[in-house]
């Protein structure tokens, strides 16, 4: 086991050497992986590995190399055990520590902060942002602390596993809290970021966001109340509506539950702000069922649509689907004899469900609301489309970053409040549901039939999902129906125009030619999300694997802190990522290594949950059994955990590759002329008003992920939770034999 430490300390050792020595320790404009640098390095000076750099007068590069040779000597110099584990430990801490302080405090023009200038006189010259170099002996450092603790028998001396635990902390801090907190820093910074809390003081007393003149009767209130009472609206009435839906496709007769559920999924793959552009086809100033309406009542309709009211409505029709999915597995699993149970002690149909059923259904109720909220707090696009003068905190933050008049300390205070919503929800669900039992599936057998809805409940479950689906295909026809008219309201003549501008090819040279203007953003988007859908899947397994397998001190607020993260609205992750990685010590704007960053944290949770619902299924023995004829840790989960849970990895594959190609809230902020994505290229063509081609690209988008969907369907199958109304069939046929042969 020591020859096996020693080597890998060697390993890194080596990369180390190599990042200090050979690669650039400063960050390559053109890209690490372009490799243009290695022509470059030469003539160019921040492209000079860091030992070339301390002559260059950044004299502080000195601590960290010193830190790097102790650990060499400490390798050579001590026997393994756990002294010097101790050590290897001690010096990668401090070796961590001293990389951020270094490059937090000092900038492109010298020190960061004044207490530099004050304790050590002006600094020139400054440093760019971090580089390969930098970034490697910084993972150098990491894995000290990974090689020292395991020599001191953390994890029962796994490197791995201590390694993975720390690799993760580092990455949850670094894209998740970091941000988080550069955006706080920002809301008290002026332009040349120094500190200036004017700006906070004056926004966060404006009465433009907190005003509450509507409920005195004035015009309207503050954004954050707009915004607020907009979540709680359609938080209740997207959960109320999955609901009936969950009710009508497992507890009634209903004939097509099976298009039911494909018509729940619909909106889940649409681009967000594509039913808001349907909605304004249909039922805005020129649209369809408006004119419909004018001319049978002579009433006019006006701009009823634009506001809060439609921005709600495309809201629930958005996000009720995600409720569905959420609640059709708690309302299946509420236990039927528990139902019979009331009902056998005289309970009626509508007492056993205002009794029994619904309060089992509470932590799916809960969840339905927590997401229904946060996807309302960060939705950007349909308010964008619908919002009008109403705007939302989403897109105030948007137009206060790229807007006429930039603000990013009013851009800063706005993303604020909006997590301040969102994570008080979140943290409410928790306090409601701690310390109450809710389970209704356990170790022992499940019989019986789940109790009949009362027949006033069935007939408004009826009253309200049939229209609902009236409703849902009439905009999804309106979806369809505007990529193929030449001018939506005006001119409604057939025409494939539209496609073919999107998505022309031709044939030129003898080589093929993707000439239509969809096409650059649309390989990007499907680039950037088929890198960030494994990875995605990968950090969120591997999270799952500790968490279920492994007792390590801090495991709860590790995994509670891994879960706030879903809490994060995309509108407040994207700002975050602007004010955090626009500047060192960590560059990333512009690139496409923010926006795989972004899909990868902010769709995270999700892989985790997924993870742990799967392998909590998975004994202990399997895995332990591996181990102890020799296999470590990595092989264990490559060649037994994996392939048991090989549903768990494709749900997490799709969910984020969906996720990548339309999410916006986030995206919005991040995108460039390089790396635009598709959503955000829609939101250009929609602001311009080219309707036509923004249908016909989210129509391209929608088939591509039905396409990713059902292949994710083939290959992995349905779950199928089978009850029988009292024994099995076996056991049946067995007593009735046993009963013929006693009578014999």
């Amino acid at each position: 086991m020591m020859t096996r430490e020693n080597r890998r300390l060697d390993l890194t050792f080596g990369l180390g050497l190599a990042a200090i020595c050979l690669l650039p320790w400063y960050r390559v404009e053109g890209g690490f992986f372009a490799l243009e640098w290695v022509a470059e390095m030469a003539g160019e000076p921040d492209l000079y590995p860091g030992l070339l750099q301390l002559f260059l007068g950044r004299f502080w590069l000195l601590i960290a190399f010193a830190l790097f040779a102790a650990a060499i000597a400490t390798r050579f110099t001590m026997p393994a055990g756990t002294a010097r584990g101790a050590r290897l430990a001690l010096i990668g801490a401090i070796g961590v520590g001293f990389m951020a302080l270094q490059g937090l405090a000092i900038t492109f023009w010298g020190w960061a902060w004044g207490i530099g200038d004050a304790l050590f006189g002006p600094l020139d010259p400054g440093q760019p942002a971090f580089g390969a170099g930098a970034v490697i002996l910084s993972l150098g450092f990491l894995a000290f602390i990974a090689y020292g603790l395991a020599e001191r028998g953390a994890m029962k001396g796994d490197a791995f596993t201590v390694g993975s635990i720390i690799l993760l902390i580092a990455l949850v801090g670094v894209f998740v809290f970091y941000p988080i907190i550069s955006m706080f820093a920002g809301s008290f910074q002026d332009f040349d970021g120094s500190f200036n809390p004017d700006g906070f003081i004056r926004n966060i007393q404006d009465p433009a966001i907190w005003s509450l003149d509507c409920v005195i009767g004035g015009a309207r209130c503050g954004v954050a109340w707009r915004t607020l009472f907009l979540a709680v609206m359609t938080a209740s009435a997207s959960t109320l509506l999955g609901l009936a839906f969950a009710l009508v496709a497992t507890r009634t007769g209903f004939p097509a539950k099976k298009g039911l559920r494909l018509l729940t999924v619909l909106p889940i793959i649409t681009p967000p702000f594509v039913i808001g552009l349907a909605l304004t086809m249909m039922l805005g100033r020129s649209g369809l069922v408006t004119g419909w309406i004018e001319a049978l009542t002579g009433i006019e309709l006006g701009r009823w649509l634009y506001g809060l009211t439609g921005i709600w409505i495309a809201q629930v029709l958005s996000f009720t689907p995600i409720s569905f999915l959420v609640l059709i597995g708690v309302v299946e699993g509420v236990s039927p004899s528990m139902e019979e149970a009331s009902q056998t002690l005289r309970a009626g149909r509508w007492r056993t469900f205002r009794k029994v059923s619904l309060p089992l259904m509470a932590p799916g109720l809960a969840n339905a609301f927590l997401i229904g909220f946060i996807e309302s707090m960060a939705d950007f696009g349909n308010p964008l489309v619908l919002g009008g003068s109403h705007g939302v905190l989403s897109t105030e933050i948007f137009f206060a970053v790229v807007g006429a008049q930039t603000d990013p300390s009013r851009a800063a205070v706005l993303a604020i409040i909006l997590l301040t919503f969102t994570l008080s929800a979140f943290m409410l669900q928790r306090v409601w549901l701690a310390g109450r039992n809710f389970a209704t599936v356990t170790g022992k057998g499940d019989s019986g039939k789940h109790a009949a809805l009362p027949g006033p409940l069935v007939a408004l479950l009826y009253a309200i999902v049939v229209p609902w689906i009236i409703f849902t295909l009439a905009v999804y026809g309106m979806i369809i129906f505007g990529g193929f008219v030449t001018t939506w309201g005006l001119d409604h003549t057939l025409t494939l125009e539209h496609y073919a501008r999107g998505f022309s090819v031709e044939w030129r040279e003898g080589a093929l030619a993707w000439t239509g203007v969809a096409w650059d953003s649309f390989w990007t988007t499907m680039e950037i999300a088929l890198i960030a859908a494994p990875l995605t899947a990968a950090v969120g397994l591997l999270t799952a694997y500790l968490i279920v397998r492994q007792n390590f001190f801090g495991r709860n607020a590790f995994e509670f802190a891994l879960m706030m993260s879903f809490a994060i609205p995309g509108t407040v992750i994207g700002i975050s990522y602007i004010m955090a990685f626009n500047l060192p010590p960590i560059e990333m704007t512009g690139t496409a290594l923010i926006l795989i960053a972004c899909f990868v944290f902010r769709n995270m949770p999700v892989g985790v949950r997924g993870g742990v619902a799967a392998m909590s299924q998975l004994d202990k023995s399997l895995d332990e059994a591996s181990i102890t004829l020799g296999a470590g840790s990595p092989r264990t989960i490559r060649r037994v955990i994996l392939p048991l849970l090989r549903p768990a990895i494709m749900a997490a594959l799709v969910y984020s590759f969906v996720r990548a190609i339309t999410s916006i809230s986030a995206v919005i902020f991040l995108v460039s002329a390089k790396y635009n994505m598709a959503t955000a290229y829609i939101v250009g063509l929609v602001e311009n008003g080219e309707y036509g081609i923004a249908i016909a690209y989210s129509s391209v988008l929608i088939l591509v992920m039905i396409t990713v969907i059902g292949g994710f369907q083939l290959l992995v199958g349905e779950r199928r939770l089978r009850r029988e109304n009292a024994v099995s069939r076996p056991a049946a046929k067995k007593r009735a034999r046993s009963s013929l042969e006693a009578k014999a």
